[in-house]
């Protein structure tokens, strides 16, 4: 027999009883029952019950045995009584009566159960990351990510595509996020940056006369924390084709999401062609460009409505250029005042003086704003936003950007407050055409809106003839529920074009050759056309487990502080390591080094022996 196992704890069935096993895992729970002990053993695959008779020498061993310690434990498969079977577990019918007992390694009191769904403050969690992955949740997340990534090779292959790798050591780009830096020993002064993400080097592979690529691809960015992006590090499913439009992409991109979503979930899932959103209508009807289309609630233009009405606010506002924005709130007219007191005051805590509404009942709008609503301007605000009678409707004035950002958290709270957000389902869209060029309002001048490597529509034609913020980019977002899963774009694979586009947005020539010269450089000697997209696969995974924090799909994420807070980084290294890399830490580094020393020598006990 094994030394360790015969079967694995999720094996054993009502066909084994009779049979002799041997099972190793670890102590998941215990019961004592006086006559009876029965300990739960789990592994990988799942559980099984230990019965110990009193009197066996495995009894007394199984009574001290601590919970989270590994033993192998062998005896003979029996079944349970109909009265005691546990429909819930797949060895539910079968229970092992423990002969022997071996204690393989003896765990100490637990800093956070595994067998329970309790919460812990996150530096637990994370400093204890081995016993948080042993958590059935945390398990089957980590599972169901190995799943989703092996699901989206074998989709990806068959369309196609070829695997590709690109350098983990790179050039530092001055566009994007801030990088990590990793210090060259043998070029002093000089340093590689860590990829934020492969995308020369993915267009470079095109370049270089490969057709379909495709990689499960690490990125690293130096950013600040949020539920769904984590500090430092991330994974993208990394895509580029040749020859293609933007079309082609999202006909290759869609059978991956939609394949994807309804393998690993019963909910509903949108169809492809996923539905295409201009970026401008985006911002009007939902005040984002990251629509929740679960959410049916659509925000109008109302501007008209107001402008040289009595309604001195919005009128007087209007005149200055501001826009009137309503959020329309089905069916809310039997709603209590408190309801719309509390979208006032919701609209107050993100910086709004206030938030203007009314009601429609019958041929009339009643609330605090209706009298400036005369019959023709009801009429025109019931056709612009679409509302009817019982609806309430909710109104923001602001310049277009900040009217857009209000009323979208306006539009999502209402859904959630009327409880209209549809469940179980994914909804998925494309943004599309996105503006090439914003005006940067702190430096005062034309700047890149969304990536600079992007094919503006027109080509050159446009740079040379249109206002540049009038300028629309093949650029586009892939979004469900709400959230972001990726940004792509059809390439420029014109130098001539790349230069006059860096041009309008401030960069000469010589920082396109400076900055991005390996890739300039390629795009004179042939470049085919060519675009791609990369899906981030955390959030990908996030969705399907239906939890809102990647690192609850993330196995060894940093925490917020961006601490990886099981092995300890980032670390302190010797002088010895800095002196090879030509580094010295600066007085303020060094201070705060102290500073730390400090901090832990004062949270030292000092405990003396008593006789």
């Amino acid at each position: 027999m094994h030394p360790y196992r015969t079967h694995r704890c999720g094996d054993l069935r009502k066909s084994d009883v009779g049979i002799e096993a041997r099972l190793s895992g670890w102590v998941h729970r215990k019961r004592d029952h006086g006559q009876l002990l029965f300990i739960d053993l789990r592994d990988h695959s799942g559980l099984t019950q230990l019965v110990f008779h009193p009197g066996t020498p495995s009894f007394a061993a199984a009574e001290g045995v601590r919970l989270e310690s590994v033993v192998t434990v062998t005896g003979k498969v029996v079944a349970r009584t109909p009265e005691t079977v546990n429909p819930s577990l797949p060895t539910g019918e079968i229970e092992l009566v423990a002969g022997e007992m071996i204690l393989e390694s003896e765990a100490e009191p637990l800093p956070l159960q595994v067998n329970s769904d309790r919460d812990y403050p996150e530096e637990t969690r994370l400093k204890y990351r081995f016993l948080d992955l042993r958590r059935e949740k945390m398990h089957r997340n980590i599972m169901l990510r190995s799943a989703v990534i092996a699901s989206i090779r074998r989709r990806m292959t068959e369309q196609g595509f070829t695997e590709f790798q690109t350098p983990i050591l790179t050039a530092s780009s001055p566009e994007g996020a801030r990088d990590f830096l990793v210090p060259s020993r043998l070029h002093p002064g000089k340093f590689y940056a860590l990829p934020q993400a492969p995308q020369q080097y993915k267009q470079l592979y095109m370049i270089s006369g490969f057709d379909r690529y495709f990689q499960i691809a690490p990125c690293f960015r130096d950013e600040d924390a949020r539920a769904d992006r984590s500090p430092g590090e991330f994974y993208q499913l990394d895509i580029e084709m040749s020859f293609v439009t933007q079309d082609d992409v999202f006909a290759a991109v869609e059978p991956v999401m939609h394949g994807v979503f309804t393998e690993f979930t019963d909910w509903h899932v949108t169809p492809p062609p996923f539905p295409r959103i201009a970026f401008r209508e985006a911002m009007l009807k939902y005040g984002t460009d990251k629509p929740d289309l679960r959410n049916p609630v659509e925000i109008a233009d109302v501007t008209e409505v107001f402008r040289g009405s009595g309604f001195k606010v919005f009128a007087g506002a209007i005149e200055n250029g501001a826009v009137v924005r309503a959020v329309p709130a089905p069916d809310a007219v039997g709603r209590p005042r408190s309801f719309f007191d509390q979208m006032v005051a919701y609209a107050q805590s993100l910086g709004a003086p206030g938030l203007g509404w009314v009601t429609l009942v019958e041929d009339e709008a009643k609330g605090p704003i209706a009298k400036f609503l005369e019959p023709a301007r009801l009429q025109a605000l019931r056709a612009a936003a679409g509302l009817t009678t019982g609806d309430a409707v909710f109104f923001v004035c602001d310049k277009a950007d900040a009217a857009a950002k209000l009323a979208g958290q306006i539009r999502t709270r209402v859904g959630e407050e009327l409880g209209i957000v549809e469940k179980n389902c994914f909804r998925f869209c494309w943004i599309v055409d996105f503006p090439m060029y914003e005006w940067d309002e702190e430096n005062k001048q034309i700047a890149f809106s969304h990536n600079p490597f992007s094919m503006p529509q027109g080509g050159m034609h446009a740079l040379q003839n249109q206002d540049p913020l009038d300028i629309l980019a093949y650029q586009y977002d892939i979004v469900c529920n709400g959230i972001e899963l990726s940004s792509g774009a059809i390439r420029n694979h014109r130098p001539d074009i790349m230069a006059k586009a860096f041009e309008i947005a401030g960069y000469g020539r010589d920082v396109l050759e400076e900055k991005f010269g390996g890739m300039f450089r390629a795009l004179h000697y042939g470049a085919p056309p060519h675009g791609g997209i990369a899906p981030g696969v955390d959030r990908i995974v996030m969705l399907l487990a239906d939890t809102p924090n990647l690192r609850e799909v993330t196995a060894f994420p940093l925490s917020q502080r961006a601490e990886e807070l099981l092995l300890g980084a980032p670390s302190r290294v010797s002088e010895k390591q800095l002196k090879e890399l030509h580094l010295q830490l600066s007085l303020s580094a060094r201070e705060k080094l102290r500073e730390e020393d400090e901090r832990a020598k004062a949270t030292l006990i000092d405990v003396k022996p008593h006789y």
